[in-house]
């Protein structure tokens, strides 16, 4: 990775994204090691993660990970998912949380070096011009070997630095359920996640 010494790094996943780039080239990640990846690059100051929650389940699926990661490191950022019926009449739930990431990096980006976007969202390019107005590095974590691609062109074309997701597996990646149970038992599986974030 481009990172330089001691630089002051935060990350910044967008957790449905990052979802559903990793479901699409088939694994799941591993967030302990994630962290750990990047402290090992620099002097990570926060790692935020963000996604909605269905507030009125009795119990919701995603909640044992947000649990996990709220006690391993991540800062969690969350707000109720909206429920809704298409004109198909199907259910949906919705949970887009660009708003939340803008204003964190925008906040954080004259506190850090290097900000670490995990989206491919094209929306956020403006987004990554007015961080690195402010002095930061951006690099965006995605893919674009997914079908369709999940990175867009001119988000990819405005960072300082795109990394492949799949280029990651083997560092963040895990290979199934059975092996991230015997591997971190503390560590729910992830594979619930599917909220639409358009």
């Amino acid at each position: 990775m481009k990172f330089y010494p001691n630089e002051r790094i935060g990350l910044f996943i967008d957790g449905s994204n990052l979802y559903a780039s990793a479901r699409a080239l088939g694994f799941d990640i591993d967030y302990k090691q994630l962290l750990n990846i990047f402290r090992s690059e620099g002097n990570l100051i926060r790692a935020y993660y963000y996604t909605a929650l269905l507030e009125d389940q009795e119990y919701s699926p995603i909640r044992p990970l947000v649990d996990w990661l709220d006690y391993n490191g991540y800062t969690m950022v969350t707000k109720p998912a909206k429920e809704f019926t298409d004109t198909q009449g199907r259910r949906k739930i919705k949970g887009n949380m660009d708003i939340e990431i803008a204003v964190d990096v925008l906040e954080m980006a004259e506190k850090l070096d290097h900000i670490v976007l995990f989206s491919g969202d094209g929306d956020f390019r403006y987004l990554v011009d007015a961080a690195q107005s402010k002095g930061a590095r951006v690099t965006i974590i995605s893919t674009v070997q997914s079908h369709p691609p999940m990175a867009a062109d001119e988000l990819r074309r405005q960072a300082d630095f795109f990394i492949e997701l799949a280029d990651l597996r083997e560092h963040i990646g895990r290979s199934g359920a059975s092996s991230a149970d015997d591997d971190h038992p503390d560590q729910p599986d992830d594979s619930f996640l599917h909220l639409e974030t358009a």
